[in-house]
């Protein structure tokens, strides 16, 4: 199903000139769960892989806190789809039965860590026909990412002082190939016998991708356009009610509504959050790097709408209401992560690529 963004709320290019030579396209994924092939683009569906080629396994550490036991990709799609039964039962049936109890109770006893190589997990396959912000390598047409389903540290911009000892996200692998080459694909990869989240195994989803302009955060600016584009937002939200979105933010609708797509994307410009921006530079040859994939836990802000296609406004604010009716329980999952993956603490895992050589290594980072 195609998915249209809004136009955004201002022209911003009118008000600054000077951000025209700094757009760039994104193509938004727009994921809804669904039931891809591996002909198909998907977020956590099968793979084009081949079946001749070792599925990738993570060789590293795997640790998880003592309170909180490793599960695993059976048991939380076990977990998932009694979620599902029970939200599609009438209102004020949707209580789980004692048997779905039951079940529940098992799957959250855990599962003990494996102590060997982990099978790693599909996130994503993109096909360069269907997103054209893509940069392959030269006879490549088909990008894949794979995780190891364990935090593992991760190359920070800056010293974290709360640093775990296991890290904070999954470590992710790419591979880009020639579909036309595959030959007989694997229809039952391996799968790890431990994940240490159910928010790491992501819920299969189609896409839909759609091409929009994007401009930096006020943060990636220089210093004198930062201030005029700050001043000028902090005028446009005069009026804001206590509690919006904008209410005491400086540069919360330039950022939030004008310059950064949320949710799944190829492309564009990165969607920093807890840190100050920090360019990264390619470890083989030292260029430049750009953003390439942005692995996001939500695909818009609860309290930012403007970038919600026109197709998904209706349905996401009937959910939104039947699931804040429902307190967010387990049982009303957020509307707004289809995808079912949350990152850090509700972040993005953004995957950074080299301009000049994509087939280098790439860098990922919590934003």
């Amino acid at each position: 199903m195609t998915r249209t963004t809004p136009p955004r709320p201002d022209d911003i290019v009118a008000a600054f000139p000077q951000l025209a030579p700094l757009a760039r396209t994104a193509t938004r994924l727009h994921p809804r769960p669904g039931s891809p092939s591996p002909q198909e683009s998907s977020v956590g569906g099968p793979l084009l892989w081949p079946a001749a080629e070792p599925w990738p396994h993570c060789e590293g550490t795997h640790r998880v806190p003592a309170v909180l036991p490793a599960t695993s990709p059976a048991d939380v799609r076990l977990l998932r789809g009694i979620r599902a039964a029970a939200r599609a039962r009438p209102p004020g049936a949707r209580s789980y039965t004692p048997q779905e109890r039951a079940v529940l109770a098992r799957a959250g006893a855990g599962r003990p860590c494996p102590q060997g190589p982990v099978a790693m997990l599909a996130v994503a396959q993109l096909y360069v026909r269907e997103v054209p912000d893509l940069r392959p390598p030269e006879g490549a047409d088909l990008l894949q990412v794979l995780w190891c389903p364990f935090d593992h540290p991760f190359d920070r911009p800056f010293d974290d002082p709360f640093d775990r000892p296991w890290g904070n996200m999954p470590r992710t692998e790419l591979f880009w190939r020639s579909a036309t080459a595959v030959g007989e694909v694997l229809t039952a990869p391996p799968q790890p016998p431990a994940i240490q989240y159910e928010d790491y195994l992501p819920q299969p989803c189609l896409v839909s991708p759609e091409q929009v302009t994007e401009y930096p955060l006020a943060a990636e600016l220089d210093p004198d356009l930062r201030a005029q584009v700050r001043a000028w937002s902090a005028r446009r939200k005069t009026g804001a009610e206590p509690g919006s979105a904008y209410d005491g933010a400086e540069d919360g609708y330039y950022d939030w509504e004008l310059s950064v797509a949320p949710g799944w994307k190829a492309g564009g410009w990165a969607p920093w959050s807890f840190t100050d921006p920090v360019p990264q530079y390619c470890r083989a040859c030292g260029c430049r790097m750009d953003p390439m994939l942005t692995i996001a836990t939500k695909e818009h802000r609860a309290d930012v709408h403007s970038w919600i296609p026109y197709e998904d406004r209706a349905a996401a604010n009937r959910d939104a209401t039947t699931w804040a009716a429902a307190n967010r329980d387990a049982v009303h999952p957020d509307p707004a992560t289809p995808t079912m993956i949350t990152v850090g603490d509700g972040y993005n895992q953004q995957i950074y690529a080299c301009p000049a050589a994509p087939d280098h290594p790439h860098t990922a980072l919590l934003q």
